[in-house]
């Protein structure tokens, strides 16, 4: 299954994000077999970050949690939320997908 992960940042800890990226894309890079993509949401208006969306494989909702979890940007308060969602894809490369 795959679900769309989406983060709202806590600006009040956006400190934390410098201080924890290297070990944020390792654990992306080292999860890369279920972390299909992944990436900041900008607001387009101020161009200021505005958290961020993962596309993950997994077998269940809980599944996709506990990788959320075991991000190192989880425990340092930089996530105010995260909506995890099931996503089917219909549409690919110019086709519709049966």
């Amino acid at each position: 299954m795959q679900f769309v992960v989406m983060f709202e940042d806590n600006a009040s800890h956006a400190d934390q994000r410098a201080k924890h990226m290297a070990a944020h894309l390792a654990f992306l890079e080292k999860n890369l077999g279920r972390v299909k993509i992944a990436g900041p949401l900008i607001d387009p208006a101020t161009g200021a970050g505005a958290g961020g969306m993962w596309l993950v494989e997994a077998d269940s909702a809980a599944e996709a949690r506990k990788l959320v979890e075991d991000d190192p940007f989880w425990p340092t308060g930089l996530r105010k939320s995260v909506k995890i969602l099931q996503w089917k894809q219909v549409y690919k490369d110019g086709k519709r997908l049966a």
